[in-house]
């Protein structure tokens, strides 16, 4: 028995380690990063260069596509790496619990980044006379400064327990990064703990994130249901469908990862729901977005039609 701290490497199981399956994984999964960087700094640029999208649901935009860029970098590259090296794939204990701190980073934000996004959704719809009024600058900076800070709480309440943590000589991880339930699995002692902080973390965090953009959802579908005109109803919900489906997307796969009974684990079942939330929504996001919103498509349009006469 050796603690995770005294620098043994661990093992990652990974996709495959057939070698004609990594070449097409690596191709695959290289694109797909290429996507995500590609589609969520394009809305970024976009955001930041068109004066007509410099509101609050953009400012707010803004920061989920940067979310998404960080989630997919903290484990892709790795991925990637991965797949070019023939036979076993060590990862170092410090390179590890780094990825596995960004990891809860970013999905801690990006919940909650969601739900700040579900409550500008409500004010605008609920009360578009007051909402330049409600939805301040600085009460955007305060909104946006909160989902970092919560996400950044609940990655070091995950992270620190695992610090003391037993391993047994070269522990192999059955997944293709250093996401905490495999880690868990593979350890030989001291995980009640942090098992029972997972545990109670995602449930607190994913349910108070979750019942604010449900809250936020209820009200503005309460609103919606009041306009008279089919096309007044359209309008109102065309401006938070896009949110509701990344919502979705992100809810189901995250929260059931992380809550779902021992008996409901199986390592392909495992990493199919990892890829759904930290590579598959990353890339649907910018795609989403853009394709679902007007005003992003037509500032694209703008901004590609200024750079014809350049």
């Amino acid at each position: 028995m050796e603690n995770q701290t005294s620098g043994t490497d661990f093992l990652l199981l990974g996709l495959t380690r057939d070698p004609l399956l990594q070449s097409l994984l690596f191709t695959v999964f290289l694109i797909i990063y290429l996507v995500i960087l590609l589609g969520n700094t394009i809305i970024m640029m976009v955001i930041r260069t068109d004066l007509h999208l410099h509101s609050p649901m953009y400012f707010f935009l803004f920061h989920l596509a940067l979310v998404d860029i960080c989630y997919a970098t903290a484990v892709i590259p790795k991925m990637l790496v991965n797949f070019l090296v023939k036979g076993s794939v060590t990862i170092a204990v410090n390179a590890c619990m780094t990825q596995m701190f960004f990891i809860f980073l970013s999905a801690g934000c990006e919940v909650f980044m969601l739900s700040v996004m579900a409550y500008d959704r409500y004010v605008a719809i609920c009360n578009p006379l007051k909402y330049q009024e409600a939805m301040s600058k600085h009460f955007c900076y305060e909104l946006v400064g909160s989902a970092w800070a919560m996400g950044l709480l609940y990655s070091v309440l995950n992270t620190i327990p695992v610090l003391n943590i037993q391993f047994c000589g070269h522990t192999e991880i059955k997944h293709f990064s250093c996401e905490l339930p495999p880690l868990l699995s593979a350890a030989c002692s001291g995980t009640f703990l942090s098992k029972l902080i997972l545990l109670f973390s995602a449930v607190i965090f994913g349910s108070s994130s979750f019942l604010l953009t449900l809250i936020s959802y209820i009200y503005i579908i309460a609103s919606v249901l009041k306009i008279r005109s089919a096309e007044g109803r359209h309008k109102a919900f065309s401006t938070c469908s896009s949110h509701f489906i990344v919502v979705g997307l992100l809810y189901i796969t995250a929260l059931f990862q992380y809550t779902k009974p021992k008996s409901f684990s199986s390592i392909i079942l495992d990493q199919m729901l990892s890829m759904q939330y930290s590579i598959l929504t990353p890339m649907l996001n910018p795609i989403i977005y853009s394709l679902k919103n007007k005003d992003v498509k037509t500032a694209l349009g703008r901004i590609l039609k200024k750079l014809q006469f350049v």
